[in-house]
């Protein structure tokens, strides 16, 4: 069996993460880190909560600190680019505890807050750079970044920076980066469009993938409740008061949705806060860092802003919504199970989500278990003429819409 003990880490690198409790390499860490140690460009295909952040960092923090240079200011040696603030600040979290006593200097820059402290720090030049794209281009722009002693390039969450419509600042950036690099490009899928962003990126590449399948492991107790959507709330209440509930995972389609879920638990009494693209960035670190020190159980989350929560007591994942896209739903209950514990993912499916339903298990490969116990069930073929119903009043609605528009007077100008 592969351990951390077999890698040619620096000791001290190997020493601290036994402390953390690392003792067994994640299948992603067990592939990529020897040949990243090796030198090589590397390819990865994982889902979020498959130990990836640990399978860049250590081989990176390894080489940074086997070989110390003279930094000049403004100048970085390896750059992680981030589609997300939330994800930034996980992975210079976790690198900081990686690295402990190794002086290894990092800096993470977005968007959502002043430049000031960003610039001050970069303007001493730091070992490893953690960015999103729009604040490091703001940066570069003003003459505070500089590629000149760049030795190591990762793009993390590839396709999530092109859902985010990043992917023209990512070129950009990359165009200003030395061909003399060594490059990681990290990707839950792997589209004709990553294919084409990882050929011109890389240099003869390991390419390492983990199957989605994998991850819906048997540590994950799931189940589904078939319901109709003006009683999805109550049921959320029913689970989170009547179940023995930990650390909780809420998933909304939207940012409206999430908020609409905080505000209806608040007047349950149940504690808890969202964090999505509309708050603050400080107030979505206030929201994750209360969640991760447990002072509260819930979070309620869109799948955006969710990348980059890495908390290991997390319990129970509850899919409120479907997720519009189905490799969401492993991404999601990816959230749970996590540092050999076991964990529960809840679904729910109202009348409007059965064909996001039937995405989701046609792409995990298996049919999630119905829980019938509750007053709110519904049978799926009732569902199923539910959303027939719901389909037709919404389109003699905008029918209705149409003809008002039409049957309005034109004014002059």
């Amino acid at each position: 069996m592969t351990t951390f003990e077999s890698f040619d880490l620096l000791p001290k690198i190997k020493k601290t993460i036994k402390s953390i409790g690392y003792n067994t390499p994640t299948p992603i860490q067990a592939k990529s880190i020897p040949p990243l140690l090796s030198g090589r460009d590397l390819l990865g295909i994982a889902q979020t909560g498959t130990g990836k952040t640990a399978a860049f960092s250590l081989p990176l923090i390894s080489k940074l600190a086997k070989n110390k240079v003279h930094l000049k200011s403004k100048n970085v040696r390896s750059l992680i680019l981030t589609p997300t603030r939330e994800l930034a600040s996980q992975v210079e979290l976790n690198i900081k505890n990686y690295s402990s006593g190794l002086r290894i200097s990092t800096c993470v820059v977005f968007g959502g807050v002043g430049h000031r402290n960003q610039i001050q720090t970069l303007k001493k030049g730091v070992d490893i750079l953690i960015a999103t794209p729009g604040r490091l281009l703001d940066l570069m722009g003003d003459g505070y970044v500089s590629y000149d002693q760049l030795e190591f390039f990762i793009l993390d969450e590839a396709d999530r920076m092109l859902d985010m419509g990043f992917i023209n600042d990512v070129k950009k950036i990359m165009r200003k980066l030395p061909e003399d690099r060594k490059t990681v490009l990290f990707s839950a899928t792997i589209p004709k469009s990553i294919v084409g962003l990882a050929n011109s990126l890389l240099d003869n590449p390991v390419k390492v993938e983990i199957s989605p399948e994998s991850l819906t492991v048997e540590k994950i107790d799931q189940s589904l409740n078939i319901l109709l959507r003006k009683n999805k709330l109550k049921r959320l209440k029913k689970i989170l008061t009547q179940e023995k509930m930990g650390s909780t995972l809420i998933f909304t389609k939207t940012k409206r949705g999430a908020n609409k879920v905080v505000e209806f638990l608040e007047k349950s009494n149940i504690a808890s806060a969202a964090i999505h693209g509309n708050k603050s960035q400080n107030a979505r670190e206030r929201a994750l860092n209360s969640f991760r020190k447990k002072k509260i159980k819930i979070l309620v989350a869109t799948d955006i802003a969710s990348r980059g929560i890495d908390v290991d007591h997390v319990s129970h994942v509850i899919n409120f919504d479907q997720p519009m896209e189905a490799e969401a739903y492993v991404h999601r209950i990816g959230r749970t199970a996590r540092a050999g514990r076991e964990g529960v993912a809840i679904s729910f499916c109202d009348e409007t989500e059965v064909k996001l339903l039937k995405s989701v298990e046609k792409f995990i490969k298996k049919t999630i278990p119905v829980d019938t116990s509750h007053t709110f069930h519904v049978d799926l073929n009732e569902l199923g003429t539910a959303s027939k119903k719901t389909k037709k009043v919404s389109q003699n609605y905008k029918r209705t819409l149409k003809r008002r528009r039409s049957s309005k007077p034109k004014t002059r100008r």
